[in-house]
Parts: structure tokens; C-alpha cells; sequence
């Protein structure tokens, strides 16, 4: 019995050193998990070729969505009343969104996606590309 409540001390304690640590925890170093749903038109003659852009086989720029702090990205099609409507929604995981946005839209393997996918949508009345949704519900 002695020895089982020496090794749970001693965890305990090991446990409170790195739940306490300062660098661990910092606001500098915390990361956040901003959720973005966004949604934009599809031109139906597009649809095939934008399938072949976004498979699973194709690497694309799947490795620069990672760098820049993106996860679980996905992208859904819907036809309604005729009319193709991608739904698009990543998690953004880091320090600074719109930094990391700005560097991965400079990577010149991103310029080049973007020449090619761009011209297969039709951006939202009122919008100039993918249209943030609000989010309003979110189940942890």
C-alpha cells in the first residue's frame, strides 16, 4: 500500500510541474481553434475537373493547409434548384490568423491553386470569393 501511494505522489507531483509550467501556458504560446464554414457557387461545367483538383490522391497544396495552421479541411457540394453550392469548413489552429492567411496566400504554389480553382466558382452576391458563414451552433 505504501509503495502505491509513493508512485501516485510522486505522478501527482509530476503532473502539477507540467500543468504549471509558465512557457506551457503563456498567452504567447496558446494556440486557438477558430472554426470557419464558408460557402460559394460552383459552375456546373467545373464540376468534374474541380473533383479531380480536390482528390484524395491529388497532394495539391493539402501540405501548405498544414503549415499554415488549417485543419480538417473539407469541402462538400450541393445542388439546389439547379445551382452547385461548395460548403467549405477548416479549423484554424495557432497564434495569428491573419498572418498565417497572408504568408500562405504569398507561398506561389498557392497563387497558382487559386489560378486554376477561382475561375470554376461564382462568389455570393456581394462577395469577391468563399463566403464566411456564422457559425451558430458548436457541440465540443
Amino acid at each position: 500500500m505504501k509503495t502505491y501511494f509513493k508512485t501516485f505522489s510522486l505522478l501527482f507531483t509530476l503532473f502539477l510541474l507540467v500543468s504549471c509550467n509558465s512557457t506551457t501556458n503563456s498567452p504567447e504560446n496558446e494556440k486557438i481553434t477558430k472554426r470557419v464554414g464558408m460557402v460559394i457557387k460552383l459552375k456546373p461545367e467545373s464540376i468534374e475537373e474541380y473533383k479531380k483538383l480536390h482528390a484524395d490522391s491529388n497532394p495539391g497544396v493539402r501540405d501548405l493547409l498544414t503549415k499554415y495552421g488549417m485543419r480538417n479541411f473539407s469541402i462538400f457540394l450541393q445542388e439546389i434548384n439547379g445551382e452547385y453550392y461548395e460548403f467549405g469548413y477548416y479549423e484554424y489552429v495557432g497564434n495569428d490568423f491573419e498572418a498565417d492567411m497572408k504568408k500562405m496566400g504569398e507561398e506561389e504554389r498557392t497563387i497558382a491553386w487559386l489560378k486554376v480553382c477561382d475561375p470554376m466558382q461564382i462568389p455570393l452576391e456581394g462577395s469577391n470569393g468563399w463566403t464566411e458563414m456564422e457559425r451558430v451552433y458548436f457541440n465540443p
